[in-house]
């Protein structure tokens, strides 16, 4: 029995030890997790510490991925073409690198800021060349019956197909291999600059006034009319005349009454004036009878102008007070126009065409068309 009680006692021991060993292995564990967290929390606190760079969040400073540094250091820098970083449907075959995410985001946000029409109109991305909608021309029709009485058939609403005119768009920026050999030139900020810079200037300009063959269909070309809202044919874009044959009338804030009223009241909500700059300067110096501006200066900074209470936006390829021009449009874009745009840019590394320069054959494919015609008016000079 001693002998017994001497050995339970021994195993109680080691298994005091034993569980002793344990605890002391979890706070190890716990010690190693604190420390790893600490070091994570140290390496935040030096990247807020850091000054911000632009397109980047707020205190932090944007780090690339590992898929954008392999994007510009081996093929952008040096066109390592075996080592291929894409995302989205890139086809190695087809010759292109679609842009990684970070830098594809970068033109995107910078073509918002530059282009005008892209900021009011409403832009959707597709994944194929060509793009379909339908809308309708008129609501479905309704009735009045009494309790008891047969429920006959309305009529069905009218369809159309919208189908905007797409085209390749397309920047080719160079830079010498010494710039991109040198490590403190920042290619990717120059590379999207570059690319968001001539495509902002290109789609602006379809946007409004293109043909609609291989570019974007401009709100300018669409056919024009000056019967109202539901009497025109669907796609045509109403206008107001002025009343003078080269430029406003002696009432000019009549006529722009009129064009905002002959927009509808859902459509009001989020509209706004197109216009150029030297548009511009002759509406801010239109005055009321008793003297006041129609024009009114934003009183916050970053809030725009506006004109009879609407907002104004300045885009230059709009055209110039002149005899049959529509110089003023006024509408809800977002309703009234569309842009179709293939996600992916994708880029071409040439470095043999222009020695000693390297270009940069960046792609995108966009379209437009008018939406809804009755979400857009005109102010046109006319008699």
């Amino acid at each position: 029995m001693n002998m017994e009680t001497k050995m339970e006692g021994l195993d109680a021991s080691f298994d005091i030890v034993a569980r002793q060993d344990a605890a002391e292995e979890s706070i190890k564990g716990l010690r190693r997790d604190v420390e790893e967290v600490k070091t994570r929390l140290d390496k935040v606190s030096r990247a807020a510490a850091r000054p911000v760079i632009e397109g980047g969040q707020q205190g932090l400073t944007p780090m690339l991925s590992a898929e954008v540094k392999g994007f510009v250091n081996s093929y952008l820098r040096q066109g390592r073409e075996t080592e291929l970083k894409s995302i989205s449907s890139a086809v190695p075959t087809d010759g292109g690198y679609a842009v990684p995410r970070e830098l594809d985001a970068m033109i995107a946000r910078s073509l918002k800021d530059i282009s005008p029409i892209r900021q009011i109109a409403q832009v959707v991305q597709t994944g194929s060349a060509g793009y379909r909608k339908l809308v309708t021309g008129n609501g479905t029709s309704s009735g009045w019956v009494s309790e008891a009485a047969a429920r006959p058939e309305t009529a069905t609403p009218t369809f159309h197909e919208i189908a905007p005119p797409s085209g390749e768009l397309y920047a080719n920026p160079a830079a010498s291999q010494a710039m991109l050999d040198d490590a403190g030139f920042d290619l990717e900020a120059w590379l999207a600059d570059e690319i968001a810079t001539e495509f902002a200037r290109a789609e602006g300009a379809a946007f409004v006034n293109g043909t609609g063959v291989n570019q974007p269909m401009g709100f300018l070309q669409a056919a024009q009319s000056s019967a109202n809202d539901g009497a025109r044919a669907f796609g045509s874009v109403q206008y107001v005349g002025s009343g003078n044959a080269t430029g406003f009338d002696t009432a000019p804030e009549a006529k722009l009454i009129d064009l905002v009223h002959t927009l509808k009241a859902s459509h009001r909500q989020g509209a706004s004036w197109v216009m150029n700059s030297a548009t511009m300067a002759a509406v801010r110096k239109l005055k009321t009878s008793d003297g006041a501006f129609l024009w009114q200066p934003g009183l916050i900074e970053g809030q725009p102008d506006r004109l009879l209470g609407y907002p104004i936006v300045e885009a230059e390829d709009m055209p110039d007070v002149a005899a049959g021009s529509t110089p003023i449009a006024f509408g809800n874009f977002r309703a009234g126009y569309l842009i179709a745009e293939r996600s992916a840019t994708s880029i071409l590394r040439d470095p043999f065409s222009n020695k000693p320069f390297v270009h940069f054959y960046a792609t995108k494919r966009i379209g437009g068309q008018v939406l809804d015609s009755d979400a857009i008016k005109l102010l046109k000079i006319e008699a």
